[in-house]
């Protein structure tokens, strides 16, 4: 496709769900806008696929939930998209002295849930510490996440709107620390600390606080911080998004991979190859959906592999012909439906970290299972009622350097390890669960960090775009343009962020659309 002009108010670099949000307010404000993307499909990690020949189960391959996208944003662009609940908040097998039990987590937490602590614990006090600790969340989430849609905050202006005790847990001191002092069971504390960890690569007790804010982000989303399944898999809310910035009057290219972007303080060119020439048109100002990295490339500096960001997940589908029975004798409906923790007790934690960081791939693998199908049924299509079920693994501490020597070995011991560390828990063996395909192959797929920067060009397969940063601006900062001030700021004035690098980027939230676009219609007026 070819736009149908040569110069716009706005051009947007990458059709992830970031630059389809911006799009979409941007053209409902009247101005003319286009976007450009590399594939030849916009949703960037935010798609559906069918990935198994012949099955017509539609996952999630890369992002698979949830919980920051405003609700109000939905509402601004009448979003036709659902998201449901999962009756189960998290389950996680456990073995002590060669019993098999589980930790159950209702969502809403009942007496289920209270009893689950005690078998674990021997007593109520554990289950007490969580309901306190995450009760002082739920206050510091109220107070954050209002502010996502607004102008940045000061640092000192939410600090002083919190009690200083969930304060300093949180925000000022190692979250492990907290952790530590408020639980004493080593499964309770990985429990807690798991929301620190997913897509980062750090200890609990890392003196950045990066697993701080990564804690803070999984934590927060419209106050509650509840991650749900989009009916339809995750390219439903990316289509519904494509959709909306069309109607607005947005321009969509894709198989548009942008090879530069020149400014010259008052507009830019940008420049592209469409697979049978290069084109380039201008733009007022231009919205960065790539990863900051990547940006500082298009702009014309030469690439810095030492500050080049680096992923640290596994991720796994799986398309089963039933789901497997669990050692603990729980019923797999309710453990499967929501968070399903493996190898995740704190010390495990602590040890997969140290693992991975001599450039081991950890021994016992912590990871998270998902069964999406259980919330959203029509994601198998025509296997919907039969039994067959999507799961999706997430895995920590696998960090892009274990894999850079021998990438299809590590990821066949990585993939190894994952599996062990469920089939630990279950009756049989979940390969003995797998449906095939129409070539009579296994229906599983894996992705390392060097998967996702090769599918979606993010840098080390970063799926923030790099470390988090907090979501309010250090009290010293100066923000006197609307670009500092929605914390989408550049080097340069004509350029802002609207991804996953923007101050309130990471996720699927829209806050990176949502911030940039507010920065250009206050910028342009």
């Amino acid at each position: 496709m070819t736009p149908a002009k040569t110069s716009y108010d706005v051009v947007i670099v990458g059709g992830g769900h970031n630059g389809l949000v911006a799009a979409a307010y941007l053209g409902r404000a009247g101005l003319s806008v286009l976007l450009l993307e590399r594939l030849d499909h916009t949703g960037g990690a935010a798609v559906s696929v069918s990935p198994f020949a012949g099955q017509p189960a539609r996952l999630s391959r890369y992002s698979y939930l949830v919980s920051l996208m405003p609700e109000s944003l939905m509402a601004d662009l009448d979003l036709d998209v659902s998201l449901a609940s999962r009756t189960t908040a998290s389950y996680t097998p456990w073995v002590r002295d060669g019993r098999h039990g589980g930790l159950l987590v209702e969502r809403p937490e009942g007496e289920a849930t209270r009893a689950s602590f005690a078998e674990l614990t021997g007593s109520d006090a554990e289950y007490d510490a969580w309901r306190e600790f995450y009760a002082d969340v739920t206050d510091l989430a109220h107070a954050v996440a209002p502010t996502l849609t607004r102008p940045l905050p000061h640092e000192r202006d939410l600090r002083d709107a919190v009690d200083p005790g969930i304060w300093r847990d949180v925000v000022t001191n190692p979250l492990g620390q907290a952790i530590e002092a408020r639980f004493a069971d080593d499964t309770v504390r990985g429990v807690v600390g798991t929301d620190a960890l997913i897509g980062t690569f750090a200890s609990l007790h890392d003196p950045s606080l990066v697993q701080n804010r990564c804690f803070l982000y999984h934590l927060i989303g419209n106050g509650t911080g509840e991650w749900r399944v989009p009916v339809g898999g995750m390219g439903a809310v990316t289509d519904a998004l494509a959709r909306s910035a069309t109607a607005a009057g947005a321009e969509i290219v894709t198989g548009a991979g942008v090879s530069s972007i020149r400014t010259d303080g008052d507009g830019a060119e940008i420049t592209w190859h469409d697979g049978m020439g290069t084109r380039s048109v201008t733009g007022r100002r231009v919205l960065s959906g790539v990863a900051p990295w990547v940006l500082r490339i298009l702009l014309g500096e030469d690439e810095d592999p030492t500050t080049k960001p680096a992923g640290a997940q596994l991720k796994i589908n799986f398309l089963l012909d039933h789901l497997p029975q669990l050692r603990s004798g729980a019923d797999p409906a309710v453990a499967f439906a929501g968070t399903l923790h493996l190898g995740e007790d704190h010390s495990q934690l602590e040890r997969a970290y140290a693992e991975a960081a001599a450039g081991r791939v950890p021994t016992t693998m912590p990871g998270e299972v998902y069964c999406h199908s259980l919330t959203d049924p029509s994601i198998l299509g025509d296997l919907a009622g039969t039994g067959a079920q999507t799961l999706t693994y997430f895995g920590l501490h696998t960090p892009a350097a274990l894999f850079e020597a021998d990438p299809e070995g590590a990821k066949r011991l990585a993939v190894e390890r994952a599996i062990a560390s469920l089939d630990e828990h279950l009756v049989e063996p979940i390969e003995s669960c797998l449906m095939r395909d129409r070539d009579g192959n296994p229906c599983i797929e894996a992705k390392i960090p060097q998967d996702v920067e090769r599918d979606l060009a993010m840098p080390g397969g970063h799926i923030f775009h790099g470390d988090l940063d907090w979501p309010w601006a250090p009290n010293r900062s100066r923000l006197d343009t609307p670009a500092q001030q929605w914390g989408v700021q550049t080097d340069d004035d004509v350029v802002m962020l609207c991804g996953s690098g923007a101050r309130r980027g990471g996720a699927v939230s829209g806050l990176g659309g949502h911030n940039a676009a507010q920065a250009v219609l206050a910028d342009l007026g």
